[in-house]
């Protein structure tokens, strides 16, 4: 090893003799920079060696070379004299060119590498690009991108077309699923036939472009209407002349159309054939043919109308049972016609384009997710037209009704979910319609969704907010909130309950009689979860909502019915054991013993629980003695079966 790498190391002696001899480098920072490659060449002879060495000595050679040439510019302003090129501007490039081929032959599956590799090469503009470009595609044929980039470089910097053209054909052999290969050949074709359009253009035997004129509706008017303010470069000066020459220009003219149509032509049927090879390779991918109609829209090529309706037809035979197809239809008919500045109205001409496709999607398709969708859009106007979602002022407004109207279409047929039937009741709550939220959160509770934590909050929300309008809420008031919130705690789920369960202890904070009814209620709720662990845990939050209600001897009291429970859960544990620790810190005469026998009974019922274990030697270590740590930490050493884990 130590053989090759000396090799190696005396190959470089050309190079930094004459980076010597022209003052780049001084022979101190040469030593230095011999010696660093000197470190990094064993890296290299090392049986295994990593990716992140021969990455570092790319680095480090990239970064050497940029300070040569920034020190060879220095030198060359001070001599104000123009040096030919030597060995040492060539080596650096050269040797960072061979140290990728080492790591490429290495780690022949990074991809991420051999781009790396190529990108560098063609930086540089190295000779080297080509063979790279080979054996990156024969370790990696099935990567797009590979073919892609390849074509590229011949397309643009070798401006080798039939090479280009070639890879990209044979990509589309071996990769005939990628969308990206199918659209950049595409780009590729179009791109040429308008660098040849251009050439034309350029000598004066054409006019014109491929690329579609992206000119707005008021800019053509303005213009129209500021026509003085432009003139023709190539105004012809003097009636008798215009006359003289008029047969020959319309001959030029007439030659010019068959030109144009010639390249037009040209390019619609290399879309047209690309689109139907790229349909027959992926038939099942819609971004695909929307890419496709894209590119066709900023194109101007002949039957470009006839073509773009063979592919919306398309579209709607493969894609009308699948929503998102129904979206990208109604959106379409709505590009170009959303401005901020000037708002959207609901009697819009696009705007009523788009609201007949998703009428005709709810037919095809009556989904949920069809609605979900539906409602968006029409969300997304609202805002488009108010510069606000939250500024929605009442019904009169023509979107506001017609949004009502699809929320009510979606509950009779069955679609409504609970997503959307909670953004229907708030919906009602920003037009201030309390009293029409009340109803259809009432009617919704009843029936299907009867177990929907977020209805539940909805219609209990409503109910609070219309009893803080009175000064001074009555008993019955009270006995109606709390009747409501029983039903509901009743059908909801313990696991989904936290909201309901906060909002009632809240709400009756100063209410000792209901408080006390609560906790009864959340014990019984407790007990019939039979001690499962929840993301909320009923039992840990009631108790320390008693404790900042009533005080800690109260919420000793709670959390010991709690743990009196069957299979009390670790969350409540812990709880309950962060309670008595506060409690300690503060002064509590109790809390230490208190905590103890938390954990002892905690440990007791998840015994391999390492984390809980340590928590308990950390208690004994910081507020007990010596003895009692040791006695916790023999314990858990004794009881966990992976006893290695209990490293403190």
């Amino acid at each position: 090893m130590a053989d090759v790498v000396q090799y190696r190391l005396e190959r470089m002696v050309d190079e930094l003799d004459d980076l010597e001899r022209r003052e780049i480098f001084t022979r101190a920072e040469i030593a230095e920079i011999v010696k660093q490659r000197r470190k990094f060449e064993y890296r290299l002879k090392r049986p295994s060696p990593l990716k992140e060495d021969f990455i570092a000595y790319i680095d480090y050679e990239v970064k050497l070379d940029e300070l040569r040439q920034l020190r060879r510019k220095s030198v060359a302003r001070v001599t104000k004299k123009r040096k030919k090129k030597s060995v040492s501007d060539f080596a650096g490039v050269a040797r960072i060119v061979e140290i990728y081929r080492l790591a490429t032959m290495r780690y022949k599956g990074d991809i991420n590498l051999w781009f790396r590799y190529l990108e560098f090469c063609k930086q540089k503009r190295h000779g080297r690009m080509k063979k790279a470009l080979a054996q990156a595609i024969r370790f990696h044929p099935k990567v797009a991108g590979v073919w892609i980039y390849a074509a590229s470089w011949e397309f643009d910097r070798n401006l080798n077309v039939t090479a280009a053209r070639a890879l990209m054909l044979n990509g589309l052999r071996v990769c005939s699923n990628s969308e990206d290969l199918w659209v950049e050949y595409l780009r590729m074709e179009l791109t040429f036939l308008n660098k040849l359009k251009a050439r034309k253009v350029a000598l004066g035997e054409d006019k014109g472009s491929l690329v579609r004129d992206t000119k707005t509706v008021e800019d053509e008017q303005w213009k129209d209407e500021n026509k003085e303010l432009f003139m023709s470069l190539d105004e012809k000066e003097g009636n008798e002349k215009e006359e003289n020459d008029e047969d020959s220009i319309v001959e030029d003219v007439e030659d010019v159309t068959e030109k144009v149509d010639f390249l037009k032509e040209k390019g619609s049927n290399v879309l047209q054939t690309i689109y139907s090879g790229a349909v027959e390779a992926i038939p099942s991918s819609f971004d695909l043919r929307k890419r496709f109609l894209e590119i066709l829209e900023a194109t101007d090529l002949a039957h470009s109308d006839e073509m773009r309706n063979t592919i919306l037809s398309d579209l709607k035979r493969d894609f009308c049972n699948e929503p998102e197809y129904w979206n990208w239809l109604a959106r379409h008919e709505m590009s170009g016609c959303i401005s901020n500045e000037a708002g959207l109205e609901f009697a819009n001409p696009q705007m009523q384009k788009a609201i007949q496709v998703f009428e005709e999607g709810l037919q095809t398709v009556t989904s949920s997710s069809m609605f979900e969708i539906y409602i968006n859009f029409l969300m997304e106007a609202i805002v488009q037209s108010n510069g606000d979602e939250n500024e929605i002022s009442s019904l009169s407004n023509p979107i506001i009704s017609h949004i009502i109207n699809v929320y009510q279409k979606a509950d009779e047929t069955g679609c409504l979910t609970e997503e959307l039937a909670d953004e229907y009741v708030s919906l009602y709550l920003k037009l201030e319609k309390t009293h029409e939220a009340q109803k259809l959160a009432e009617k919704l509770c009843s029936e299907k969704f009867a177990g929907s934590a977020k209805l539940w909050l909805s219609r209990v929300s409503i109910e609070i907010r219309s009893l803080s309008e009175n000064s001074s809420p009555s008993k019955a008031d009270f006995q109606t909130v709390f009747e409501l919130l029983s039903n509901a705690l009743r059908k909801v789920p313990i696991s989904e309950s936290e909201s309901l369960w906060l909002m009632a202890f809240n709400f009756f904070a100063h209410q000792r009689t209901y408080l006390d009814k609560l906790v009864e209620m959340s014990i019984l709720s407790a007990t019939k979860s039979h001690g499962s662990d929840h993301v909320f845990s009923l039992a840990s939050t009631v108790v320390k909502f008693v404790l900042e209600t009533k005080g800690a001897h109260s919420a000793r009291k709670i959390y010991k019915r709690f743990l009196a429970l069957p299979g009390p859960s670790l969350v409540l544990y812990k709880g309950c054991i962060e309670i008595e620790t506060n409690l300690i810190s503060v002064g509590d005469k109790d809390g230490l013993s208190n905590a103890r026998k938390l954990y002892d009974s905690a440990v007791a019922s998840y015994s391999q629980d390492v984390e809980l274990w340590k928590n308990y030697y950390s208690l004994e270590t910081k507020l007990g003695t010596s003895e009692t740590a040791n006695g916790v930490y023999w314990r858990a050493r004794k009881t966990l079966n992976e006893s290695a884990d209990f490293i403190v």
